[in-house]
């Protein structure tokens, strides 16, 4: 088949004219989209955004100046990238934000319910919940209470079932007074009103929200924002929340915890460490204690003084060995001190005391062991000890640990070997003093280790005053360049959005569904819908009138009749070369019900009104319809099929004349037989033609639908032209072509043209038509005019 395309532009036109032709039902979906665009943003809850920007202190950064390469990188933290990351993770972790909804009481929400939308209150509600229970029991409930205030010292408590308290009546709750000890499940608490201005009001309904801290802070994890650029310690912080206020105070209390969360955690090491000088010094004091008690009771039984002159210059060698011991001594008390509490298990803390030895490299291995446990402590606050970088943490501490060890057996060693070098340098010196009573020498002995003890006990006392004074030194880790502010602008759901999407819905939904509907639309409407399925020359078309106007008349400005009048020219343009016998018209359609009998009427009568005369056959001897249209009783009992059946009937024994129209007679079809087929075999029907062809100018035969049956093919070759009428809005355009475009090609219909019947032009969106209506000087009503 070869299909003619519609020209781009007219589709476009019929395209365009489609939708403006239900511009009523497009503008009332756009109407009814904007208006619950507009109820939603009447009474839907409003989202406002908090932000707050801090600044990530880095002190290691701070103590040297940066070099041109780590510049060059992209600025001064481009290499703590890690470290920004886990600060962020900190910032964000559950623990840190529960914190967060315990301070602020964020587990615990009022609303005031309205008729159709509840509003929160946040700063100053009207009532208050005072628990009886501990706070761990009241963080772990998760339900809701019901108020209905009744007066300024009473209020209805209804039963969490689900239903809103606009829905229940009093009765079904109970009534309490502010004050009054009300027994629930998880505990026993208290409501007490707010006063003045705040104090609730009487037939307010009031709903109170208890969730667990857990899913609050989960909630709040999930909405806080954090982001920071490469390179930065510059952090920017935001959070949405339906109450602009509550959106501050949870970011700048976020910053607060996050600051002491960082100073318990840098004050941990300092705290470790004046714990094991404070054991130390208890133990040391103890010892220096039994030591001058000692001394004290072996001068009182001795009456011991002062040394002789001859023992003196012994003495200030023996002073400057002593204080050799004492030292030497002291570092391998503690280091005694520090392997045993390396050695000690289930410590709350794997933290070593700091700067207990003078010795730079234990000091160094001891601030790097501190330094990695903090660092693994932070990451298992938000992860488990399976977390690789958890893992490979321990495992450096662990090496440190054992390098450690291995230290401090090395130093043990090497100030027992001089420890055991002065005492014998000491014994020689002591053995000079032969002079000194044993006595004496004893008391000696007891004063060297007194002196040991002292050294001891100052040393002890001089770090626990470092370690004070070191605990309350430590300085934020963030600092806040801006507070947490908001423009009390919401954010969610935005207007503009909102109503440039329900105005596209309006307009997309109905526009979709035409669309939809004329994609899946295989009916013919118009002469371009027909011209895109089949190759056959187009007669004209037919517009839909009222049923009540079957018939054209003589004196007719309908655009039916106009309609008819254009194919009667069309029809004398197509058989002009045939002038000496009668035209010969033949209609015939797809199927039943297409309007052939109704074109087949009009036609005859059309070219009638033009002073022709036209025989008008109804062949269609099935289902016979013309004497109907034409309102005429026949005059005679017999028609087509007895003058077919019966050969002593001749041709004028058939015709029926038209009462006011003397220049159209009739044939009807007759008696209808059960073998129409066969009768239209007969040589009768050649006959028959041959009989008026000098009579009329015209004959109209109408014929069966050529779809159906075979009875038009069995006449056609009686015919000057064929006019194949199609039922607009009827017929599938895949039947069409099926059946109509094969007649064609195959010429077994002669010289046959399409002529399209009942177009509709309020239709498919198709703007044109017959510009003159129903009479002379009668103005169109256009479609854009209302009334």
């Amino acid at each position: 088949m070869e299909s003619k395309t519609t020209p781009s532009s007219n589709k476009i036109r019929k395209t365009l004219n489609l939708y403006l032709r239900q511009w009523k039902i497009i503008s009332f979906c756009l109407f009814i989209a904007l208006a619950i665009a507009y109820s939603y943003l009447r009474y839907t809850t409003y989202k406002y955004k908090a932000t707050a920007t801090i600044k990530l202190r880095d002190e290691k950064q701070s103590q040297k100046l940066p070099s041109l390469e780590e510049v060059n990188k992209g600025g001064l933290f481009s290499d703590g990238t890690n470290k920004i990351r886990d600060e962020i993770e900190v910032i964000t972790s559950q623990t840190l934000i529960s914190n967060i909804v315990k301070e602020l009481k964020l587990n615990i929400r009022y609303y005031n319910q309205g008729q159709i939308k509840e509003q929160e209150l946040y700063n100053n509600p009207p009532i208050k919940l005072n628990f009886f229970a501990s706070d761990s029991i009241i963080h772990q409930v998760d339900t809701t209470l019901y108020l209905k205030i009744k007066s300024a010292t009473e209020f209805i408590m209804f039963k969490n079932d689900g239903k809103s308290i606009i829905d229940r009546n009093d009765n079904e709750g109970k009534k309490y007074a502010f004050g009054d000890r009300i027994k629930t499940g998880f505990g026993d608490f208290v409501v007490v009103p707010n006063v003045d201005k705040f104090a609730p009001k009487v037939g307010s309904n009031l709903r109170v929200s208890m969730n667990s801290v857990r899913s609050v802070a989960s909630k709040y994890q999930g909405s806080i924002k954090v982001a920071t650029d490469a390179g930065s310690s510059v952090i920017k912080i935001e959070l949405e929340d339906n109450i602009p206020e509550k959106a501050i105070d949870v970011l700048n209390q976020l910053i607060r915890e996050y600051n002491d969360d960082v100073i318990r955690e840098k004050e941990e090491v300092v705290r470790v460490t004046s714990n094991f000088i404070d054991n130390r010094l208890q133990v040391v004091s103890q010892e220096l204690e039994e030591t001058d008690f000692t001394a004290e009771q072996l001068q009182k039984r001795n009456n011991l003084t002062a040394l002789d002159s001859q023992a003196n210059l012994y003495l200030e060698s023996g002073k400057q060995t002593e204080a050799q011991i004492n030292a030497t001594s002291t570092t391998i008390q503690l280091i005694d001190y520090l392997q045993e509490e390396m050695q000690q298990k289930n410590k709350e803390s794997d933290l070593l005391p700091s700067n207990i030895i003078a010795d730079p490299n234990a000091s160094q291995v001891i601030k790097s062991h501190n330094e990695l446990v903090a660092q693994r402590d932070k990451l298992l606050k938000n992860s488990s000890d399976k977390n690789p970088v958890v893992v490979n943490l321990n495992n450096q501490i662990n090496a440190l640990k054992t390098n450690l060890e291995s230290s401090l057996g090395n130093m043990k060693r090497s100030n027992e070997i001089t420890l055991n070098n002065l005492n014998k340098q000491d014994a020689r010196i002591r053995g000079q003093i032969y002079s000194a009573p044993t006595k004496q020498r004893q008391f000696r002995d007891i004063e060297r280790q007194r002196g040991i003890k002292e050294s001891l006990y100052l040393y002890l006392l001089e770090k626990r005053e470092e370690s004070a004074i070191r605990l309350g030194m430590y300085s934020p880790n963030a600092k806040i360049l801006d507070k947490a502010y908001s423009d009390y602008m919401p954010v969610a759901p935005n207007k503009m959005f909102t109503y440039l999407a329900a105005i596209m819905l309006g307009l997309a939904l109905p526009i979709g569904v035409i669309y939809a509907k004329d994609l899946m639309d295989t009916k013919i409407y118009d002469k371009d819908d027909l011209q895109d399925v089949i190759d056959i020359p187009y007669l004209g078309d037919i517009p839909k009138t009222s049923k009540k106007n079957k018939l054209i008349k003589k004196i007719d400005y309908s655009p039916k009749a106009e309609a008819f009048r254009i194919i009667r020219s069309n029809i004398d343009f197509m058989l002009k070369d045939k002038t000496n016998k009668s035209k010969k018209l033949f209609i015939t359609s797809t199927k039943a019900q297409e309007g052939k009998s109704h074109t087949s009427t009009n036609l005859a009568s059309s070219i009638s009104f033009s002073g022709k005369s036209v025989l008008l056959i109804e062949m269609d001897i099935r289902v016979p319809k013309i004497m109907q249209y034409l309102n005429l009783k026949p005059t005679t009992d017999i028609g087509l099929s007895d003058y077919i059946s019966d050969k002593r009937i001749k041709p004028g024994d058939i015709v029926n004349k038209v009462k006011g129209n003397e220049f159209l007679q009739v044939i009807p079809s007759g008696t209808i037989p059960p073998n129409p087929s066969e009768l239209l075999m007969s040589d009768r029907i050649k006959e028959l033609f041959d009989y008026f062809e000098d009579k009329f100018d015209y004959i109209v035969v109408d014929t069966s639908a050529v779809g159906l049956v075979s009875d038009t093919l069995l006449v056609s070759k009686y015919a000057d032209m064929f006019i194949y009428v199609i039922s607009a809005n009827n017929v599938d355009r895949r039947r069409l072509v099926a059946v109509a475009q094969p007649l064609y090609k195959e010429n077994r219909l002669p010289k046959m043209t399409m002529l399209l019947n009942g177009t509709d032009f309020s239709k498919k969106g198709y703007g044109y038509g017959y510009g003159y209506g129903n009479s002379p000087g009668k103005k169109t009503k256009k479609w854009y005019q209302f009334s």
